[in-house]
This record gives structure tokens, sequence and C-alpha cells, in this order.
């Protein structure tokens, strides 16, 4: 099994950054993807930026040109750069991994506890 940390969330004022670290723990085979997503108050989590093993990227529209995220393999964590902070990315931020499990090599979807980020106007 695969556990997720983060750290790395605070309070921001607009315009300013921050970076959320997550780091996996455990055993698997592979670790496929590593994501981050975000759940503000009375709305749906979504994604915000997911990266392969491979290095492959996906944004949301919202944070594309603002965020960056990155991977170490060697280290099994993914960080989130956070650059030109708006207050509607105020949310608690979720570290997510798709990995295959030892030792039946089934397909699963691990998360983090979250991390708020609060970015005041």
């Amino acid at each position: 099994q695969v556990q997720l940390a983060e750290s790395g969330g605070g309070l921001v004022q607009a315009g300013e950054s921050l970076r959320l670290s997550c780091a996996a723990s455990g055993i698997a085979f592979s670790i496929n993807v590593m994501g981050w997503y975000r759940q503000a108050p009375g709305k749906q989590r979504e994604l915000v930026a997911s990266i392969t093993s491979g290095g492959n990227t996906n944004y949301a529209d919202s944070v594309k040109g603002r965020f960056t995220i990155s991977r170490d393999n060697a280290k099994n964590t993914a960080d989130l750069q956070m650059n030109s902070l708006k207050p509607e990315d105020t949310a608690v931020y979720f570290c997510n991994a798709e990995f295959v499990s030892v030792p039946n090599r089934v397909l699963r979807v691990t998360w983090g506890q979250g991390t708020q980020v609060t970015v005041s106007s």
C-alpha cells in the first residue's frame, strides 16, 4: 500500500507564491500518476495538475501558466509550484497517486489528508 503526506500549505496574499510537496511511502510495483486536486468550500473536488512517471503533465485551464507540477521518481515525490496566486485558488489541496499494488498488481488510487491554501485579496 502507498501513503501520501502533503506539506507546504499556508496563508498568502494575492500575487504571492507557495510550493506544495507530496511524498509517497510504502510499497508498490509502480506509481503511475501523481497529481494535485483541490476542493473549495461548497464545491466539488477538481484536478489541478497531474504528472506521469514519464513526465507528461496535465493542468486545469484555470492554473495554466501559473502552476507547475514536477516529480522526482527516485524519491517518489511530486511538488506543485504555485505562482501568482489568486483568492479563487483558496481551497484544501489533496495529493493523489495511482499505483500498481503489491503483490496482486491491482491498479489503485490513494489520497493524502489535504493541506489548506488560503489566498487573501
